[in-house]
């Protein structure tokens, strides 16, 4: 049993939560802030909100229609019946209210004034209403085409932003730059999953942005999102530019370029399946070479 909760949990996806809060602790080192209690209930946190949208996933695709027969990607636990469907509701309550803890805890440990506090445990609470409602709910907002947007919001400026500032209490305009790039490298991952999923998407009626666009503009879409990303970090780069070893970076243009030749290419579903993954670990490397060039410099 316990190994299917893991696979319920999809801890594939982990690393690309920790590596967003990361990017904004190491933003913060960066300028003189940083404290290891922050970083470890920050990174604590982000994991919980992951693992959390993807329980409700689980839940939300099978209770909506989305886990059906024809779909191509990885069978699900509760489509299967290994998990039943109110024991991961009863598993989505209990990591949401862990996510709630962890998220008060670490507000209350940090400088910020409080209605700082306040504001961060509002946005707390939005963030786990979004983990939940994006498939599951009565009106999942992921069936409307909304998921880039939210994966933009929270996977970059509020997983770069936020940590950034619990560490710092400080703002600095630059670090929209590095949050840009990280949401633009994670809405990819999800565009990549919605261009594969878009024929048995459409059976289920849901209306992924991949879907409405079509196949061939996702695949423009998908190049924009990629350019974004590196221009976004390059520019961030030229304003605090020190020394050679910050452009570390572009180290991962190579990939990017295999990865949006697939997405271009790629036409059965499973063919593409592996460069959602192949993505994923890219915007990691990103991620580590990008703070490498700055710790280093």
């Amino acid at each position: 049993m316990s190994n299917l909760w893991i696979q319920a949990a999809r801890l594939r996806t982990l690393p690309l939560a920790i590596a967003n809060v990361s990017i904004g602790t190491v933003l913060a080192h960066n300028f003189g802030q940083f404290s290891w209690v922050i970083y470890g209930l920050t990174t604590l946190t982000a994991v919980l909100l992951q693992v959390l949208s993807n329980l409700a996933n689980e839940y939300g695709d099978f209770v909506h229609g989305a886990d059906h027969d024809q779909r191509q990607g990885p069978k699900r636990t509760v489509q299967s019946g290994a998990i039943s469907a109110s024991q991961m509701k009863n598993a989505i309550l209990l990591v949401g209210a862990l996510c709630i803890l962890s998220g008060c805890t670490l507000v209350f440990l940090t400088g910020l004034s409080i209605v700082f506090k306040m504001f961060f445990i509002a946005l707390g609470f939005i963030a786990v209403w979004a983990a939940i409602n994006y498939t599951a709910g009565d009106k999942p907002y992921g069936y409307r085409g909304l998921g880039d947007l939210s994966v933009f919001l929270f996977f970059g400026l509020l997983s770069v932003i936020g940590s950034y500032y619990l560490q710092s209490s400080t703002w600095n305009w630059s670090i929209l730059l590095p949050a840009i790039s990280c949401g633009a490298f994670s809405m990819a991952v999800l565009n990549i999953n919605n261009i594969r999923d878009i024929e048995s998407d459409r059976i289920a009626g849901k209306d992924s942005l991949a879907l409405k666009m079509g196949r061939s503009t996702a695949v423009t879409y998908h190049a924009s999102l990629l350019i974004t990303g590196l221009i976004s970090a390059s520019l961030f780069t030229f304003i605090n530019y020190s020394h050679w070893i910050q452009l570390i970076f572009l180290l991962v243009i190579p990939l990017l370029t295999i990865n949006y030749r697939a997405v271009k290419s790629k036409i059965k579903p499973m063919e593409l399946d592996p460069y959602l993954k192949q993505m994923a670990l890219t915007t990691l490397l990103f991620v580590i070479t990008f703070s490498v060039g700055l710790i280093w410099s």
